[in-house]
């Protein structure tokens, strides 16, 4: 898994933990495991946030760890062409490449810790493919695609694309060096990331050496998520069990901690986590297929919207 990472972790800032006479330990209040699934053409994923209340995940609607898979050559799958509106699509890949583009313009290839963040807006069309070289090689896909969902006064901004590339992420340590945090968008303990978001958010993808622990601050109007993508820890001041393919959801205050199990089980040599939250927007949630909006008539109007060619057009050649 390799991301991005350094040489050295002690080379590092320091995220600090904040002061124990000074805060709230955020509690866990549910530990959910992602059923297995497809998506696209027929790529495997993990729903992360099958079963989850909802109230614990605004303002984030939808997240699907993609693989992790190791493809043979001619297995690579993507999306075809799709329409969005109403909130955001983030894809963070982790390993293996995606080529993405869309009817504004944006587009390019993630790979290897980079991250494309799509404001669909009033309304984009777009597709995520593996590149041609690595369908005739194979190799390893495993990556994040994350929806945030937009308020009410934003679902009609114009759409906007965002290349993240890795070396552009934000990086970060524990105090004793134990854990490597890579921000991505918002920030974690003092340290912005290069995300520019619409909604108030903060993401990270934490990497926690075996018996490592990381306690991080967290904005107590934010809710707080975590998501295992690879390894075995604990979460919560509590001790609470998660493993690989788990979400954990914490409840009030105003610090998280995750701690890596002394022992790691192979394939992952050690703990790597998601961790993720944001300003809940309260507000109603209508989703239909490809579409995040406030109304049942607002998803009308946004198919027939899509029909008439009003979300924009296939660049000439695709």
């Amino acid at each position: 898994m390799p991301a991005v990472t350094v040489d050295n972790v002690l080379d590092l800032p320091v995220a600090a933990a904040p002061a124990p006479e000074h805060s709230t330990p955020r509690p866990v209040v549910s530990v959910t495991s992602a059923p297995a699934g497809f998506e696209g053409l027929g790529f495997p994923v993990r729903r992360a946030f099958a079963g989850v209340d909802p109230r614990l995940l605004d303002p984030f609607v939808h997240m699907d760890q993609m693989g992790e898979v190791e493809y043979a050559p001619g297995e690579p799958k993507g999306t075809s062409w799709h329409p969005h509106r109403g909130f955001e699509t983030v894809t963070y890949m982790i390993d293996g490449t995606f080529e993405h583009q869309d009817s504004t313009g944006g587009g390019g290839l993630i790979t290897n810790g980079a991250t494309q963040w799509m404001t669909a807006g009033a309304g984009i069309l777009h597709i995520e493919a593996p590149p041609e070289e690595l369908v005739a090689t194979g190799g390893l896909f495993h990556g994040i695609q994350l929806w945030v969902n937009l308020p009410a006064a934003e679902k009609r901004v114009p759409p906007r694309y965002q290349d993240i590339q890795a070396n552009r992420v934000t990086l970060v340590r524990s105090e004793d060096g134990g854990a490597l945090v890579r921000v991505i968008a918002g920030d974690v303990a003092g340290h912005a990331g290069p995300g520019v978001t619409h909604t108030p958010i903060a993401l990270a993808h934490a990497t926690l050496s075996p018996g490592a622990e990381l306690t991080l601050p967290w904005p107590a109007a934010f809710n707080a998520l975590a998501y295992v993508l690879a390894g075995r820890g604990t979460v919560g001041a509590e001790g609470r069990p998660i493993a690989t393919g788990q979400l954990a959801a914490f409840g009030t205050g105003d610090a998280i901690t995750v701690r890596a199990s002394d022992h790691q089980d192979a394939p992952s040599p050690n703990l790597e986590v998601l961790l993720l939250g944001g300003a809940p927007i309260r507000e109603p949630v209508v989703w239909q297929g490809p579409f995040v909006m406030n109304t049942k008539q607002e998803i009308v109007e946004a198919f027939d919207d899509f029909q008439a060619g009003r979300m924009g057009r296939i660049p000439a050649g695709r």
